[in-house]
């Protein structure tokens, strides 16, 4: 399997009340621990947020003001310092930078934790989507599982109605990403039913070696964006891809890049703005990935309609925990997440 490198967040747009933020930060330092102690590729590379414009300095004050209220590392770089360092980026008006955000290979912490669950005596059924789910007695006497190796899920039936291998269990966890609303909805009576959200979002490659920041550049937080921005990130080798911007669709299996010209355009106006130097013929369609969300809401705690996590234990269905929208900083906070659910179980 092929290194995908994904941002280790430092927790900076989340309020100082959510989930978000709590996890983020904990989880932060859990996978820094882990990954240095197991030899996972990652790299403590940091980031800057550029302004361009007095409204995105409002934005990056906003940023570093919360970031220092939480003891999170941040500093504004001053201009010239900025020039010095990295003279291809463009920052006219501010440079915030995060010293603890990296990146890691998630393909191989995945696998690492795949590894380590199954040593433990832990099993995994890849491929086996959840038909039906039965709590026994409301979950006081476990729950039951119906999965399906024979059939696929589609856009019109995300679980598949045949099945034919039944599992019990005394608690039952739903951390199902793009599917956990199908799951909940399995469970729970129709008025506690979720609609699920998606959010694609396109990821651009750069075939030259020039301009390279030596850190993940993003532009200025947008309140009510659904992300944060067509942004650089880096792998461990230095080579450079923009993404993802924020497209809305359908289904959770639309995962084909999308080939609008209109937003490809978009994507390179926005590159260009704090990296004006880049070869946008050098500058190509992807890969895409999907958000789980809970609604056409903001990534940011400072606009209106944020989305924090939802982690929480099913009233009326004991043993059940349901975890919805762990979008990102989900990567991030996923031990603490561990953790978090571990605790609200056992303790």
């Amino acid at each position: 399997m092929a290194p995908s490198y994904q941002v280790i967040h430092a927790g900076l747009y989340y309020g100082p009340d959510s989930l978000k933020t709590k996890l983020c930060l904990q989880g932060k330092e859990m996978i820094y621990e882990l990954c240095e102690k197991y030899d996972i590729p990652h790299m403590k590379c940091g980031k800057w947020i550029v302004a361009q414009d007095e409204a995105q300095v409002g934005e990056l004050d906003k940023v570093h003001s919360f970031a220092k209220s939480m003891d999170i590392p941040i500093r504004f770089v001053p201009l010239e310092e900025g020039k010095e360092r990295e003279p291809d980026v463009r920052a006219k008006a501010g440079i915030l930078e995060s010293s603890s955000t990296g990146i890691l290979d998630s393909h191989s912490y995945m696998q690492f934790l795949q590894g380590a669950f199954e040593d433990a005596g832990g099993d995994c059924a890849f491929r086996s989507p959840v038909t039906r789910i039965e709590a026994l007695a409301n979950g006081s006497r476990g729950w039951k599982i119906w999965t399906s190796s024979n059939s696929k899920p589609t856009p019109a039936s995300p679980t598949p109605q045949d099945s034919d291998t039944a599992i019990t269990a005394d608690t039952l966890i739903n951390a199902a990403g793009l599917f956990a609303c199908n799951i909940n909805n399995m469970i729970l009576p129709p008025e506690r039913h979720r609609t699920p959200f998606f959010a694609k979002g396109n990821y651009y490659s750069y075939a030259r070696a020039h301009p390279k920041p030596k850190m993940l550049i993003y532009p200025a937080p947008t309140p009510g964006h659904g992300g944060l921005g067509t942004h650089l990130t880096l792998d461990i080798a230095g080579r450079v891809r923009f993404g993802p911007d924020v497209q809305w669709v359908d289904s959770p299996a639309d995962v084909a890049p999308s080939r609008d010209p209109a937003k490809f355009q978009a994507a390179l106006e926005e590159i260009m703005t704090y990296l004006p130097g880049v070869d946008k013929d050098a500058v190509a369609l992807d890969y895409a990935g999907i958000r789980p969300k809970l609604g056409k809401l903001g990534a940011v705690a400072s606009g209106k309609n944020f989305q924090d996590f939802v982690i929480t234990k099913e009233e009326g269905f004991e043993g059940f925990v349901n975890l919805l929208g762990i979008e990102s900083p989900g990567l991030t906070s996923s031990l603490a997440i561990g953790e978090y659910v571990h605790d609200m179980l056992y303790r």
